[in-house]
């Protein structure tokens, strides 16, 4: 069987055997008894370190400009993670948009919420190249502001973070719309590093916290991408490694992990 680097666990069915790419990105892996074992239950450690919680005058004043940068024109959000399915406002409509020259990458690092200052993890943004199969949203007129401030209270707690609001370009059936999404990286933020596969996978199978684990997301990120008709090569290919990786990590810890196909396969 094939040895992970550096930590000597066999990766699971069919990956030590051939590494096919196609079955790799259609094979869900990092199946939910794998992910149950990288949750646990971890304390409040407060707000993420280093980062300074917006107060509630910098949030009116950030709604104020995404506001004023909306004009009269409907405002529209591009979802390409958890915002899909939990967006927290009722849209007045919902369809299908790619963001050309983004792609989704765990590139964020976080200590708080699916991780801790001793396991760091990763979540997900948006970095430049490629392209990113999304859904947008149209915010009702009626409960524009309500709802803008509600969602950008949600995704954007820290002052350090502001930058990562943006607007960008989709393409839709219906023509490109000009939409608001969240978490887009800029070189002048540094806030995001794409790191190798093999890094990323070691963070996201051995971080979690008080939201939960990092590989939960991941493998719920996947199967609700998947429920919309959304295959994300790049996320198919790092929960494969993050499967061998828990994997490698309970052998380690004496446990015995048998590298069989999931039963459904």
């Amino acid at each position: 069987m094939t040895q992970m680097g550096g930590r000597g666990g066999t990766l699971p069915w069919p990956l030590g055997q051939i590494l096919d790419e196609t079955l790799i990105e259609t094979m869900m892996l990092l199946t939910p008894e794998l992910v149950a074992l990288t949750i646990r239950d971890v304390c409040d450690d407060g707000p993420e370190p280093g980062w300074t919680l917006l107060s509630e005058a910098e949030l009116d004043r950030l709604v104020d400009r995404i506001e004023s940068d909306a004009g009269s024109d409907p405002v529209f959000v591009f979802a390409y993670g958890s915002l899909i399915w939990n967006p927290e406002f009722q849209p007045v409509s919902r369809q299908r948009a790619t963001a050309h020259g983004w792609h989704r990458s765990f590139s964020l690092k976080i200590k708080r919420w699916r991780a801790t200052s001793d396991q760091p993890g990763l979540m997900m943004a948006l970095e430049r190249g490629g392209q990113c199969d999304g859904i947008v949203f149209e915010l009702s007129a009626d409960r524009r502001r309500q709802d803008l401030r509600a969602l950008v209270a949600r995704e954007i707690k820290y002052r350090e973070v502001i930058d990562m609001v943006r607007w960008l370009p989709v393409r839709t059936q219906n023509g490109v719309r000009k939409a608001l999404t969240f978490w887009a990286s800029t070189k002048r933020s540094g806030l995001t590093t794409p790191l190798p596969p093999e890094q990323a996978s070691s963070l996201i199978a051995g971080a979690c916290g008080q939201g939960g684990s990092c590989a939960e997301y991941l493998h719920n990120t996947i199967v609700d991408l998947d429920a919309e008709g959304i295959r994300d090569r790049n996320l198919w290919r790092l929960q494969a490694l993050v499967a061998a990786e828990i994997i490698g990590r309970q052998n380690m810890l004496g446990g015995t992990l048998a590298s069989t196909p999931p039963a459904d396969q």
